[in-house]
């Protein structure tokens, strides 16, 4: 949260109106019609490819956390996917609704810092094990997936350890032009593009 704030103050600073507000949002009802739909599409996605090879798809073939999704997903009705995908767009219609009376929503870009590797990896005994920590790991960028609205997460905060925390601004839905000149605005008054690691790939 300091990291947003500290982007709240900056965007201040450059002469813009920041005012503290949310949208109201159902969060376990997301998670749910969100799962049925990711689900389906991973049926979907594994029996494409079974129907192109002529291979019947085999659990030894795909890491566990799939194999359960593709499981789900071959368990979700077709009603079950249309009343998923009803909600999330009458979710997307509400948010569209808030955005009306803001051009851009500053939320985190993540729940907590970059997280070793291996942390989203599935449990022996919990295949979903993986994907729920994903979810404590990127609470704030999924409802753009869902909306559509596009998005832009900017490296305007560095922590103790030098690395980077980003910045998750929201636009209104086709409004990516908002977004650039936010983005160029913002890296000419706090750049960072020659902020490297002491090992990196350049």
């Amino acid at each position: 949260m300091k990291a947003a704030q500290d982007a709240a103050a900056l965007c201040v600073g450059l002469g813009h109106e920041v005012v503290e507000a949310a949208p109201v949002i159902a969060g376990e009802m997301m998670v749910k019609m969100f799962m049925a739909i990711w689900s389906a599409g991973c049926a979907w996605t594994i029996d494409g490819f079974a129907h192109l090879t002529g291979r019947a798809p085999q659990e030894a073939d795909f890491e566990p956390g799939t194999w359960v999704l593709y499981q789900m997903g071959k368990q979700t009705t077709g009603a079950d996917y249309l009343l998923a995908l009803q909600w999330l767009q009458g979710m997307s219609r509400q948010i569209a609704g808030f955005m009306a009376n803001y051009d851009v929503l500053l939320t985190p870009t993540l729940g907590e810092p970059p997280v070793p590797l291996g942390s989203f990896d599935a449990q022996p005994d919990d295949p979903l094990a993986g994907m729920r920590r994903a979810t404590l790991f990127v609470p704030f960028t999924p409802i753009c997936n869902m909306t559509g609205q596009p998005a832009m997460s900017v490296p305007l905060h560095w922590n103790d350890e030098g690395l980077p925390i980003g910045s998750h601004f929201i636009g209104r839905f086709g409004d990516e032009a908002t977004l650039f000149c936010l983005a160029a605005q913002l890296e000419q008054a706090r750049p960072w593009a020659n902020r490297r690691p002491p090992v990196s790939a350049f």
